[in-house]
């Protein structure tokens, strides 16, 4: 039968788990609330904007319609002339004037286009056009990026927990290996007969009457003997108390008596969480051809996957992609056909970032520490030795 301190105690755990997890969620939340705003403005300044025939591309459009001309004229003579000028002329047209707006800038594709702007990445081959559009993407950017940030320091924490207690628990499973490959028979069985010996000794001893331990207290001796009585009777009954008296939950009884008290250790412990953000990334101690291994390994899982629905890449050009966009480098070079597909990619975008920022953290520790010794080596070098003369 269940005890009815049994409930109680699960609510507690539920809500523990709720407090520590809350931080969190909240980071991630915030920045999937701030990229949906985000795409649906983009998507109505930038994909309701009227379009505007320039006089750079009625110009552009002359300029073809004359090549067109002296190609269908001269075609043996000009075909080599022809190739160079289209190429040239091409290249000096604006991409925007052969597309919809409507239909680049959905609210999925504006989605894309919020999160190369606040993950830094910015491929390129989208971009506002329009003088508010642009506007509001720097003020975006100025609130985006800090959050992404935020987020991937968060994550970062939690990745850098995950990774430094596997290490060490990869260490301590090594250690055991190799010490029962080097410890012999006979060896380890003294041992274990050494340490059952100090196990029962440590059992069968009793611990010291309060006479004895009394007897090497200075402070007791040097106190006349009312004072002496007094305290050594405050210390039996101490002792009795720890013995008879059940342990009582503090907690329990604030909340009863003042449940305000709870709520502030509460709302303590949330700030708290918060405070400690960036803590675990400073004490972690990972080999840095570890994070190495783990980035390659990250990244060919997901060059496999991308070319599946990017027909026009192959797994070098998948592997380049993702490398170009979780180090947020972006030439944007590489353009992808189906953004809609790749935004279910996004969670592997921000823990590949974070991944990224581990291993940047830990080879940027590596530099410091290799500048502290050249530093003291050249001091030690440039430093005079003392001469002693003789007296």
């Amino acid at each position: 039968m269940a005890s009815p301190s049994q409930p109680l105690r699960g609510k507690t755990t539920c809500k523990k788990i709720f407090w520590a997890v809350f931080p969190h969620a909240c980071f991630i939340l915030s920045l999937v609330i701030y990229a949906f705003l985000g795409a649906l403005m983009f998507s109505h300044i930038e994909g309701n904007r009227e379009v505007i025939l320039s006089e750079e591309y009625r110009i552009f459009l002359q300029d073809l319609m004359s090549l067109a001309r002296n190609f269908s004229d001269n075609v043996t003579e000009n075909e080599k002339n022809f190739t160079e000028n289209i190429r040239h002329l091409f290249n000096t047209a604006d991409p925007n004037w052969f597309i919809n707006p409507e239909e680049k800038w959905t609210f999925f594709g504006s989605l894309f286009f919020c999160c190369t702007v606040f993950t830094t990445v910015g491929y390129g081959n989208t971009y506002p056009v329009t003088r508010i559009g642009k506007y509001l993407c720097i003020l975006y950017a100025l609130f985006g990026i800090p959050l992404m940030f935020l987020v991937l320091t968060d994550m970062g924490d939690i990745l850098a927990t995950v990774l430094s207690k596997s290490y060490n628990e990869f260490r301590k499973l090594q250690s055991k290996i190799l010490a029962s490959k080097l410890c012999s028979g006979s060896t380890c069985s003294k041992r274990s007969e050494l340490k059952s010996r100090a196990h029962s000794k440590i059992v069968i001893n009793e611990p010291l009457t309060i006479m004895e331990l009394l007897k090497g207290q200075s402070s007791v001796k040097q106190r006349p003997v009312r004072y002496r009585n007094v305290e050594l009777f405050e210390m039996l009954i101490a002792r009795e108390n720890e013995h008879t008296q059940p342990a009582r939950n503090r907690s329990m009884e604030r909340w009863s008596s003042c449940p305000e008290l709870a709520r502030e250790k509460k709302m303590s412990q949330v700030i708290e969480n918060f405070d400690k953000i960036g803590k675990e990334l400073e004490k972690l101690d990972v080999p840095i051809v570890l994070m190495v291994l783990v980035i390659f390994v990250y990244i060919s899982c997901a060059a496999a996957i991308l070319p599946n629905w990017e027909k026009n890449m192959d797994f070098q050009e998948a592997f380049y992609f993702c490398f170009i966009t979780l180090t947020t480098i972006g030439f944007g070079d590489t353009q992808l056909e189906h953004p809609k597909f790749f935004l279910f990619f996004s969670l592997y975008i921000i823990i590949g970032m974070e991944i990224v920022f581990i291993a940047f953290k830990l080879g940027q520790d590596r530099l410091i520490v290799l500048y502290k010794k050249v530093i003291s080596f050249c001091a030690e070098k440039n430093v005079p030795s003392k001469k002693v003369y003789p007296k």
